[in-house]
Parts: C-alpha cells; sequence; structure tokens
C-alpha cells in the first residue's frame, strides 16, 4: 500500500473537527513507505530528529477562559511512524473546547499521545505567553551556496534538472570545515501535489563538497513528491555516498502549514540541534 492509495489519511480530504480532546485525530504513518518510495537506506541514518513547532495551541482552563500557547515537539528519527501533518492540526484543534488544570496538564497529554501514535519516546515543550519570546528568528549562518555559485556557464533553464540527481553532487581536492544553506529547496507533498518550501543547512567536515553542484543537487528536488522528513534523509545519504564527508549534519527548515512548521535533521553525530525559526517560518 502506497501512502497516497490509504484511506485513512486526511491530509487532502474535507474532515470535520473534533469539538473536544480526541487523540484518535492523530494518524501515523509508517516511515518505511516514505523511506521506501525514495531507496534510502537506513544502514545510513545514526543521529537525528524532527523538530515540529506548533503554533495555534488554545485550551480552556478550568473557569473557561482560554488558554494560549505553542509547542515544540520533537520526535527521534528511530521513531517507527510519522504523523500526518493534517492530523496534528486536527489533534490540537481538539483542544480548543477542552478544560485542562493547567498547561502542565496538556503538556503531559500531547506527549502521551504523540509517543504512542509515533511508537517512540516524543518530548514536548509547552510555551505560555510570557515564554514567546524565547523564540528567536534568524538567518542561517554559513554560505549561501545560491549566493557564490558560478552562473556563468549557466545562462539558460537547460543546464537545470528538475529530477533528483545525485551525479550534480560534486568534491575537489582540498578539505574543508563547513556550512552550506540554501534558500532554493521546493519539494511537493506525495498526496496533496502542493509545493513544500524549506531552508537546507548543511553542516560538514571533509572534502570541500562544490557550492553550485549543491545547489542544483537542491534545485533537482523542484518536482519531487516526498515527505520533509524522507527528503531530508534522501539528502543525507547522497551526500554521504557521493562527498564522502567525515562529519555530516542535514537539516532543513520547512515553511509552516496550518500553523505548523517541520524541521528535520539527520547526522552522522549526536547532539542537540538548535531550533532557530527561518525568517520565511
Amino acid at each position: 500500500m502506497s501512502v497516497m492509495d490509504s484511506d485513512k489519511l486526511v491530509l487532502g480530504r474535507q474532515v470535520d473537527y473534533s469539538l473536544q480532546y480526541d487523540p484518535k485525530q492523530l494518524c501515523p504513518i509508517p516511515r518505511e513507505l516514505g523511506r521506501t518510495a525514495a531507496g534510502i537506506h537506513t544502514a545510513l541514518l545514526r543521529h537525528g530528529e524532527d523538530i515540529w513547532n506548533i503554533y495555534e495551541l488554545s485550551w480552556l482552563a478550568p473557569s473557561g477562559l482560554p488558554v494560549v500557547g505553542m509547542a515544540v515537539v520533537r520526535v527521534p528519527w528511530q521513531a517507527p511512524f510519522l504523523i500526518e501533518s493534517k492530523s496534528l492540526k486536527l489533534y490540537c484543534n481538539s483542544f480548543n473546547m477542552t478544560r485542562f488544570d493547567s498547561a502542565a496538564a496538556v503538556r503531559e497529554a500531547m506527549e502521551r499521545d504523540l509517543s504512542e501514535a509515533s511508537g517512540a519516546p516524543v518530548t514536548v515543550d509547552l510555551l505560555e505567553p510570557h515564554r514567546f519570546s524565547e523564540v528567536v528568528i534568524a538567518e542561517p549562518n554559513g554560505v549561501c551556496v545560491e549566493e557564490v555559485a558560478d552562473f556563468a556557464s549557466a545562462q539558460g533553464t537547460a543546464d537545470f534538472v528538475y529530477d533528483i540527481d545525485p551525479s550534480l553532487l560534486k568534491v575537489t581536492d582540498e578539505s574543508a570545515r563547513e556550512i552550506l544553506f540554501s534558500r532554493l529547496f521546493r519539494s511537493r507533498c506525495p498526496v496533496t501535489g502542493q509545493p513544500d518550501w524549506a531552508t537546507v543547512r548543511v553542516v560538514y567536515a571533509g572534502p570541500r563538497i562544490d557550492p553550485e553542484g549543491l545547489m542544483r543537487y537542491l534545485v533537482s528536488y523542484r518536482s519531487h513528491q516526498g515527505f520533509h522528513e524522507a527528503c531530508v534523509e534522501r539528502i543525507y545519504g547522497d551526500i554521504l555516498t557521493h562527498c564522502r564527508p567525515d562529519e555530516l549534519e542535514v537539516s532543513a527548515r520547512f515553511t509552516r502549514r496550518g500553523g505548523i512548521d517541520i524541521n528535520p535533521v539527520r547526522s552522522t553525530h549526536d547532539g542537540v540541534w538548535d531550533n532557530l525559526r527561518d525568517p520565511r517560518q
């Protein structure tokens, strides 16, 4: 069964909102569906997580007074299921007319439900209004590949391809430790076909990656249909295979949909990954 064939998906369909807290709104999707379709070798995956920012979250205090907040959800890459984004939106909206004793009770419910749906321990950081100032919006650090790429030989569109082509990735004889990023990434939702936009960031050490080749490779996703997580895993795997860095971290900051943005990161090393919002988010 492909993702598009599943009759359980709510993405792309008109559905009724639940008027009360309803964890059954969550729709898990086996990650292997996207990985298999993209030809991703899970043996290459070592560390990482998916960071979800939820901007539209509200519930009722015991008195009935509405309360608002935001949430940062971190899902381990090893989780066997990802959660369909629209189902997460519907789930969050199901809190709107339900009374909770405290913000902590909301956070505990979300951690419990999302962990059960994803099949792995999920952490939730619930930001109440007095913490909204903690949200940091910043330009990515590093070298923007489209600003340094040599377009002298690329005056026409014929030099660009819009089907994924890892052979575009090139390295030089030099070694480097640097950060490269591109704002040009676009893929398409595998269910609705609608465009997904992101800033992709590559942190690596090893043979120097040609910035123009990386830019062209990322542009080649422009017609590709894939979930955010699978796209990042494929980019990570292709760079590992074709550029052979000693260290690698690939992350993408996708623009939000339905009040939620998804930000996968995959890495050769363990760590604590920041959650700096891209200006387009």
